[in-house]
């Protein structure tokens, strides 16, 4: 599937309906989830079991299935979200898993994970149990940062390494009250991290 027909498909997801600040429930936007599972799956990264961890409403665990991911499962703390997540599955006509859990109780083992984890806007360091799930339970990772994270990811992932990474846009819709643009364009880095 070409990544234009999958960020129209990605487009057709609901996002959070009561988005919680907290929890920087921000929605991956459809072009950011169609160019980073398109360049996950041209990796050959899609082929065996994929994890989304803090999948929210279930933009790159969907995106992970419809590219032809064998099982996907998408974690997240929020109980609503993963309702609509199903929902949205159900609609899309894929096979999706959802749990309930915290981030920090994800276990079992994924082929790749592909993650929108928090930024650490609303707290620091909120990203870092994410990161540390993700390495725990998988041999490759896709993980979204704020631009500038690099320093940081290379030391916090260990014996890990990057193996890709580059800079691209974020378009954050205004989602709560603090945001003073309808889109802010926001720089992030998406990283390819190998165990």
């Amino acid at each position: 599937m070409k990544q234009r027909k999958l960020e129209m498909l990605l487009e057709q997801i609901e996002g959070f309906e009561n988005p919680n600040p907290s929890l920087e429930q921000y929605a991956t936007p459809a072009i950011l989830a169609a160019e980073i599972l398109h360049f996950a799956y041209m990796q050959g990264d899609l082929e065996g079991t994929v994890y989304d961890l803090g999948c929210g409403t279930g933009m790159l665990a969907i995106g992970a299935k419809l590219l032809g991911a064998e099982r996907v499962v998408g974690f997240d703390l929020d109980r609503k979200a993963l309702e609509v997540a199903r929902r949205n599955a159900e609609n899309m006509g894929v096979d999706v898993e959802f749990m309930h859990c915290d981030i920090s109780e994800v276990d079992g083992h994924a082929d790749t994970v592909v993650m929108n984890p928090p930024f650490g806007a609303q707290a620091k360091g909120n990203d870092r149990p994410f990161i540390l799930s993700a390495l725990k339970t998988s041999d490759v990772v896709y993980s979204i940062h704020n631009c500038g994270s690099h320093g940081f990811i290379s030391k916090f992932i260990g014996s890990a390494k990057i193996a890709d990474w580059y800079t691209t846009a974020f378009p954050l819709k205004r989602t709560f009250k603090f945001h003073k643009k309808e889109v802010e364009m926001i720089k992030v880095e998406v990283y390819r991290i190998v165990r």
